[in-house]
C-alpha cells in the first residue's frame, strides 16, 4: 500500500486548507488513519485520527478548527483545517495502520503566513 498526501500550500492566517491522503489500494482493513506534522526543529506530533468504525481524535492545539474524515469508495481520507494559525507551519504526514504494518505517505507542506 502507498500513501499519496497532496493539498498543502501557502496560505494566510486565518485562511483554510484541504488536505488529502490517497491510499494505492482498498482502506478496508485499515484500524486507523492519521495525521501527524512536523514543524521545523520539533518532533512530529499527531494532529488527528479516525479510526475504523468513524471515531476521531485530535490533538487540542487544534480541536475546533481541523476536522478529519474519510471516503471509503475513494480510499481517501481528509484534513479539513480551518482558522489556520502560523504555529500550524509544518510538514503534515498521512499515516494508516493495518494490522501488522504501518504506512507513511510522503507529507505536504503547509505554510502559514501572510
Amino acid at each position: 500500500v502507498q500513501l499519496q498526501a497532496s493539498g498543502g500550500g501557502l496560505v494566510q492566517p486565518g485562511g483554510s486548507l484541504r488536505l488529502s491522503c490517497a491510499a494505492s489500494g482498498s482502506i478496508f482493513g485499515f484500524i486507523t488513519m492519521t495525521w501527524y506534522r512536523q514543524a521545523p526543529g520539533k518532533q512530529r506530533e499527531l494532529v488527528a485520527t479516525i479510526t475504523n468504525d468513524g471515531s476521531t481524535g485530535y490533538a487540542d492545539s487544534v480541536k475546533g478548527r481541523f476536522t478529519i474524515s474519510r471516503d471509503n469508495a475513494k480510499n481517501t481520507w481528509y484534513l479539513q483545517m480551518n482558522s489556520l494559525k502560523p504555529d500550524d507551519t509544518a510538514v503534515y504526514y498521512c499515516n494508516s495502520f493495518r494490522p501488522p504494518t504501518y504506512y507513511w505517505g510522503q507529507g505536504t507542506l503547509v505554510t502559514v503566513s501572510s
